[in-house]
């Protein structure tokens, strides 16, 4: 604090303060506006959405996989949802390796979609901003020191929403975490669309004659370093999306090897790109889209929390009487290898997510919501689906803006009330 107490410049004071607008975020601010509390949202890009409009383009872990899908995320996300429906730019779609139903959007849309629900429920938005510093008082989040083109601010609130997905604020707090320094950590994708494409040639190239046309050309000296991957129909005719590269053995909060991760990433892309179309039916004709803003980094810190959800936890599909969300989504390890490891839970099972997750060791004042929650490895390979990270943000939302109203502090909410406020809303836990 001291570094900055001569250049500061203070902006907002506000009841719940937001960082990061991913999915996480973005839910949770527009959750949070919506039960009657004033919200800032800091963003340090141009638009909200964070993976969900920048790498990604389908919402995973709203349904269970299997036989019968059931529905685990509702509230808020089906706003979102819905308002891709309305305006022809979703479409349902099975995963290709059976991870269950997945909502495939256009990424453009989807950030008009989340600014305006914000805007409309009473956000206040600041883009091009970057956090870089908490204000802590006796161990209590009380704001964040953030960046932008006007120098240095700062930005205060009762309840602080760490969504940056790196868990910048809880670091900056000094939140114990772990990275890739302290054990594995998943690869990161760019991913890319191709537009021209033959939609019917196409869609009936199935998983299996897909990996066989890629097994072919690695051997023919085509540099396909993921052997596996998919490509996948979206709701614009002409245009499919892709998950296929892989940049392994990175440490995401290293600038110098993210650097040398984006730019593998691109290199990768454009090889998968004369793969499907030297090899592929459908795509003779195709040429790039375009590619994700940055590369998608699925791991960075993970916090450690008041619990962290672990693997025995996932797959036993457990429950917790403190729950404020439901997750099905399999175990998907997309390790430095050729291939992904899948490990499902029972048919048709959850677990749920409890809110000691969203709570960080040392600190109050502060919640912890999307992929850098309170998870070991393996479960974090599972929860950080989209789907999961809405239904947390949303939960955090809700407590966060009743512990404001109360003058208490996260570590305070009552958990019976957080989740029958949840279920009014159409939350399922």
């Amino acid at each position: 604090m001291e570094v900055f107490s001569k250049q500061v410049r203070d902006l907002w004071t506000t009841d719940v303060l937001v960082i990061g607008s991913g999915s996480a975020g973005a839910t949770a601010a527009i959750t949070a506006a919506r039960e009657d509390v004033s919200v800032a949202l800091v963003e340090r890009y141009g638009f909200m959405g964070g993976i969900s409009t920048q790498v990604l383009d389908t919402f995973y872990g709203f349904y269970t996989p299997g036989q019968e899908p059931k529905k685990v995320v509702g509230g808020i996300p089906d706003l979102v949802v819905e308002e891709l429906t309305r305006r022809n730019m979703a479409v349902l779609r099975p995963n290709t390796y059976g991870a269950g139903q997945g909502i495939t959007y256009d990424p453009h849309t989807l950030k008009v979609i989340w600014e305006t629900l914000a805007c409309e429920s009473g956000v206040r938005l600041l883009y091009h901003t970057f956090v870089v510093d908490t204000v802590v008082e006796d161990g209590h989040v009380r704001g964040v020191i953030a960046v932008n083109k006007g120098g240095f601010v700062r930005l205060m609130a009762n309840v602080v929403i760490d969504a940056s997905g790196d868990a910048d604020v809880a670091a900056a707090a000094g939140v114990p975490f772990e990275s890739a320094k302290d054990g594995p950590v998943q690869s990161l994708t760019t991913t890319f669309r191709l537009l021209n494409v033959d939609m019917e040639q196409a869609k009936a190239v199935k998983k299996d004659q897909l990996h066989g046309l890629m097994a072919d050309a690695i051997e023919r000296g085509y540099d396909l370093p993921r052997r596996e991957g998919s490509v996948h129909i979206t709701p614009i005719n002409g245009v499919m999306a892709t998950n296929m590269t892989r940049v392994g053995e990175i440490d995401a909060l290293d600038p110098e090897q993210l650097t040398h991760a984006e730019i593998e990433g691109r290199k990768q892309a454009m090889e998968y790109i004369r793969f499907l179309i030297d090899k592929v039916p459908g795509y003779e004709h195709a040429a790039l889209c375009d590619f994700s803003h940055q590369i998608g980094v699925r791991e960075s810190r993970r916090i450690f929390g008041e619990y962290r959800l672990n693997r025995a936890d996932v797959l036993s599909a457990r429950k917790f009487e403190d729950a404020i969300a439901k997750c099905g989504a399999p175990i998907e390890e997309h390790h430095s290898g050729a291939d992904t490891k899948w490990e499902y839970l029972p048919e048709g099972e959850t677990y749920d997510i409890p809110y000691r997750c969203l709570l960080p060791k040392n600190v109050d004042g502060l919640l912890v919501v999307g992929r850098c929650l309170s998870a070991e490895h393996d479960a974090h390979a599972s929860v950080r689906s989209m789907g999961q990270c809405m239904a947390m943000g949303q939960a955090a939302a809700v407590a966060a803006a009743q512990v404001s109203k109360a003058g208490k502090s996260p570590r305070e909410v009552a958990v019976p009330a957080l989740q029958n406020r949840l279920r009014e809303i159409g939350a399922v836990i």
